[in-house]
Formats: structure tokens, sequence, C-alpha cells
């Protein structure tokens, strides 16, 4: 249990933290890479060792470690751009919106029993997600042409296959002995992706270096290194039962970011927000008695 309180806290201030980054006029790129960095620092610190590349490149696991690196910072930049223009509690809803993606294909590739509580669970949660993203009406002020409203569907697609990767890479090829491994070159093929962008911004001149961005990169980096790990540690604990695990994990982070940002940004949350909010508890519960 103590993993999957942490996988919900990390995750959740994952979103958190770029509002913060926004406030103190970081550059979310600069943010990103550097968080990535510190990713690739704080696994080699939990491993003991810098990671061995060249030998990992003939393990089964690399080929997916690339993937999830490359859909690491892809999800990363839209999260960070939609909770600046939208709003975390939107962003943190329409990302886990894709619980339903996992839960799915846990079902079909793992043969876990889809009771009917569970799957009432999933209705609530895809009735509590969408309440909880309608935008109040500030938020539709901000947005009149309303074209952001196009990302949470990129957010749908891109978490649930990075949920549903987790869980194959976990399944498949996963132990106590290459999980870190197998991160910290996850997290390296994402860093690297976003090194190549920032370096071209830096030599053209249309970015200057900020160095309280690598301060910010630390504050991100860690708990994103830590989020990632829980989550796989909770689904090594009910390898049996991930198609539960991942959507209460995923309403967790909803519930969590909703109230944290309300609470220490004062992000107003409409009536119908709210009952978004409280349904996510009756699907959480549903779920995990189911």
């Amino acid at each position: 249990m103590i993993y999957l309180l942490g996988s919900i806290v990390l995750t959740s201030w994952l979103t958190l933290s770029f509002k913060v980054a926004e406030r103190a006029n970081v550059d979310r790129l600069q943010a990103i890479v550097f968080n990535y960095i510190c990713c690739v620092i704080t696994g080699s610190l939990v491993n003991g060792h810098p990671p061995a590349y060249l030998h990992n490149v003939s393990e089964d696991w690399f080929p997916w470690a690339c993937l999830m690196g490359t859909v690491f910072i892809s999800l990363f930049n839209i999260i960070a751009f939609t909770a600046q223009r939208i709003g975390i509690a939107v962003t943190s809803v329409a990302n886990k919106l894709s619980l339903v993606i996992p839960f799915i294909f846990s079902i079909y590739l793992y043969n876990e029993r889809a009771t009917w509580l569970k799957i009432v669970g999933i209705a609530v949660a895809l009735v509590a997600v969408v309440l909880t993203c309608i935008p109040t009406r500030t938020q539709e002020n901000k947005n009149p042409r309303g074209w952001l409203y196009a990302l949470p569907i990129a957010l749908f697609l891109g978490s649930g296959l990075l949920d549903t990767m987790i869980k194959y890479a976990e399944h498949q090829f996963l132990n106590a002995d290459n999980v870190n491994e197998f991160l910290i070159t996850a997290f390296s093929m994402a860093g690297f992706i976003g090194i190549l962008p920032l370096t071209f911004l830096f030599i053209s001149g249309k970015q200057k270096f900020q160095p309280k961005a690598v301060l910010m990169g630390a504050v991100i980096g860690i708990p994103n290194y830590f989020s990632i790990w829980c989550l796989m540690e909770v689904l090594k604990q009910f390898a049996d039962n991930s198609s539960a695990i991942i959507p209460i994990n995923n309403m967790g982070v909803v519930l969590f970011s909703a109230v944290m940002a309300w609470l220490l940004f004062r992000e107003k949350l409409s009536i119908i927000n709210w009952i978004g909010i409280i349904l996510s508890l009756g699907a959480i519960a549903l779920i995990a008695y189911g």
C-alpha cells in the first residue's frame, strides 16, 4: 500500500510542479530536460553504478525502454503545456482518463477477472473524469478558440499507452535485478531526445541557459524517478490484479491533484467539477473491492 500511495503523491507532484515552474518563470523545455538528467543521476545512485548502455543494448527490454523514454518526454511536454494553459485539475483528469486502456489490456493479455464491481467502477470513473474535466468559465475565457481541447485526446492515448507498456515491461522482462537499469535507460532516452532541440536553441541564441532550471529539474526529477519506481513495485506486489491497481492509481492522482491545486493554487472548481471529484472516490472504492 505504501508504494501505491507513493506513486499517487509523487505523480501528482509532477503536474503541480509545472505550475510552480510557471510562477518561477522557468523555461518549460529546460526544466524537462534537466529533470531527465536528474532522473538518470538518481537512478544511478539507487542502482549503485552508472548505466551500462553497451550491455543494455543486447537486453530484450532495451527497445521497450527506448520507446517508453520517447513517450515520457512527449507526454511531459504536453502535460506541462496543458497545466500552464488550462489548469492542474483538468490536466490530471485528462491524463488519467486513459485508465480504461490498461484496464482492457490487463483483462485481455493477462486473463484477469473483470467483475461487475470493476466494470461499474470503470464506468463511474469515466463519468467522474469527464465531469472534473469540464472547464470553468474562467478557463474557457483563456481559450476562446477552443483548440486546446485537442490536448486531452493526446494525453488519453499517450498515457494509456505508457501505463500499458509499464505493465507489459514489468510482466515480461523486469525483476529486482534489472528494474533500475531499465528505468535509467528509459529516462536517458527521454533526456537525449530533449537535449537535441535544447542544444540547437542555445547555439542559435533563441534561448539562454537558466541556472534555476537546473534546480527545478531536480525538484521534478527526483519525484519523477520514484513515481515510476513505486508504480512498478506496486504492480509487482499485485501482479494478478493490475486491472484494479492502475485505475486506482490514476483516480488517486486525479483526486489528490485536484484537491492540492485547489488548496495551494486556488484553482477554481465548479460544482460539476466537485461532483466529478466525489464520484472518483466512489469509483476507487468500486474498483478496489471488485
